[in-house]
């Protein structure tokens, strides 16, 4: 929106532009108040005030600066200039005369600069305050800086999602006797380690090894050692 004017759907217009408008009003209203009563009155009042407010509305965002400070300089320079080149004849009273002729308007000026100056003022820093969250390019600057603020938030819980998502809790056992991160593979190998150990033991007590599942009877391997005991010897 830098390039817009107070109202969003019209093109601000430069600040040589504003300058303009802002003079012609002017120098319009003085012209016509010096010409009909030999000093500035309601007309240059009006047209002071209207070209100042207009040209600070119609001027781009970005060139708000020469429209907010422009009122005090137009009142300055156009009210003397109007004066001398086309304000009532002098009589010879020399730079006193000259000095009053150009000051007095000037102080009649006064109030009506101060008031517009404010207004000038007020609206321009409400356009730099409210237009400045319509510019695009802040608008993009908002939603990336929000994107990556997200994935960085993301990133930072990712690691300990996977961590509890993966890990069990200490110390706890499966139903088949596995222990937390170990294979069946491992498992079985474990059993027959600590089979291999009782069986020593027993050994080494005297009394009978465990029998393993395959040796327990109605078991296929119980069953056919008793055929083969039952059946007759061969000479």
């Amino acid at each position: 929106m830098p390039d817009r004017s107070i109202i969003g759907t019209v093109l601000g217009i430069p600040p040589f532009a504003a300058l303009g408008v802002a003079v012609a009003f002017t120098g319009l209203g003085a012209l016509i108040d010096v010409l009909r009563m030999g000093t500035v009155g309601v007309v240059f009042r009006i047209g002071f005030f209207l070209g100042c407010l207009l040209a600070v509305m119609w001027v781009r965002r970005r060139s708000l600066f020469g429209p907010m400070v422009q009122p005090p300089l137009l009142v300055a320079v156009l009210v003397p200039v109007i004066v001398l080149l086309v304000g009532p004849p002098r009589s010879g009273g020399g730079m006193t005369e000259t000095l009053l002729l150009v000051g007095a308007p000037l102080i009649n000026s006064f109030p009506t600069m101060a008031t517009t100056t404010a207004v000038v003022l007020a609206i321009g820093v409400g356009r730099l305050l409210l237009q400045r969250y319509d510019d695009p390019e802040l608008r993009l600057r908002r939603v990336a800086g929000a994107e990556r603020t997200g994935a960085a938030k993301a990133d930072t819980r990712k690691p300990s999602t996977a961590k509890s998502t993966t890990t069990t809790a200490p110390g706890r056992v499966r139903r088949d006797g596995r222990k937390p991160g170990q294979t069946v593979a491992d498992r079985a190998r474990e059993r027959a380690r600590e089979k291999r150990l009782e069986a020593e033991r027993a050994e080494a007590e005297g009394s009978p090894a465990p029998r393993d599942v395959s040796e327990r009877p109605g078991s296929g391997a119980a069953r056919g050692a008793a055929r083969t005991s039952r059946s007759p010897r061969q000479s």
